[in-house]
């Protein structure tokens, strides 16, 4: 609690020092930091593989013991004083034993400890360079460490810098595997990318070009389906006018009749037989759909028959190694009967 009050004054004495421009304040989750660092994921995922090991042997020693203090309890009343003593003795020193070996492995001085330490020392020291090259780049006045002792009741995520210290941190390592050239742009990248994230105006430009973009994008498309809708249309309408021309030549073709009521009876058939020829015509003539469809479902059919057949074919194969094993069998059981 000193220690957050500690700063907290701090904080008031430098807003009081710097009203012209004002406190700007960062922080970074160390812990967080560490996760996304593949070198530290695995060197830490040995150091718990050895930690485990360390426990299963404590755990046997923990065991030997027990079953000694068991076998005393059982047969002390058989036993003599000296043999009593000499046993207890003995329970006494694997216990300490057991202690110490508990104490050198995971005491606060103990090699699990160390080792974090001596895997933890390089990749926070490189962070730590970061984060000082970053207040100093952003003009932060204080970064803190969340996963540190110091107690952050809130943060605001936008204070949050550990993703962009992450990001340091890997080209940092990426920049050691880098041609001059390569490294040319990728500073020039990161200085372009560190200018748009300190000027907001030009991030709230950039976005509304984007959304213009899309906006213009997605009008692109509709007119494109639009104009296929049309040429579609038409391919339709031209298809039904020669089906209906068609159809009235193929009508018309009666022509012994004189009176007027047989002309009109004529006509009244001609259509009917027109009407009734184009809708054979359109009942024969499959749609394109249609044609579609059937592709997919001979397609399907073929699928289905090949599965069926690689079925059949793993079926049988394991038949035949069972009955080659059975067989196996009754020889083995013959020769052994002889």
């Amino acid at each position: 609690m000193k220690k957050l009050l500690f700063i907290l004054a701090l904080i008031s004495f430098s807003s009081n020092a710097q009203t012209a421009r004002g406190v700007k304040i960062g922080y970074i989750d160390m812990e967080y930091i560490l996760e996304k660092v593949p070198d530290y994921a695995e060197a830490n995922n040995q150091l718990e593989q050895k930690a485990q090991k360390w426990k299963q042997e404590i755990e046997v020693k923990k065991t030997e013991i027990t079953k000694l203090k068991d076998a005393l309890k059982t047969e002390r009343v058989l036993l003599t004083k000296e043999l009593i003593e000499e046993r207890e003795e003995e329970i006494a020193h694997l216990d300490k034993e057991l202690l110490d070996y508990q104490e050198k492995r995971f005491g606060p001085k103990g090699d699990l400890i160390i080792q974090k330490s001596v895997l933890v020392k390089p990749i926070q020291d490189q962070i730590f360079t970061i984060v000082q090259d970053v207040a100093e780049q952003r003009k932060y006045d204080f970064i803190f460490d969340k996963s540190s002792d110091l107690t952050m009741l809130f943060a605001a995520q936008k204070y949050d810098i550990s993703d962009f210290v992450v990001k340091k941190l890997t080209a940092s390592q990426k920049r050691e595997e880098m041609s001059k050239k390569q490294l040319k742009a990728l500073e020039a990248k990161e200085a372009l990318e560190e200018g748009i994230e300190e000027n907001p105006a030009f991030t709230e430009r950039q976005r509304i070009l984007e959304e213009k973009k899309l906006a213009r994008e997605k009008l692109i498309e509709e007119r494109k389906l639009a104009n296929e809708q049309k040429k579609a249309d038409a391919a339709e309408k031209r298809k039904k006018l020669l089906e209906e021309r068609d159809a009235k030549k193929n009508g018309t073709v009666i022509e012994n009749k004189t009176s007027e009521d047989k002309k009109e009876s004529d006509k009244k058939e001609d259509v009917k037989d027109s009407d009734e020829e184009k809708v054979t015509t359109e009942e024969k003539k499959p749609t394109p759909a249609e044609i579609r469809q059937k592709a997919i479902d001979e397609r399907n059919k073929k699928l289905e028959e090949r599965k069926k057949a690689l079925e059949e074919k793993k079926k049988k194969i394991a038949e035949d190694k069972e009955a080659a094993k059975k067989a196996k069998e009754t020889k083995t059981e013959t020769e052994n009967k002889d």
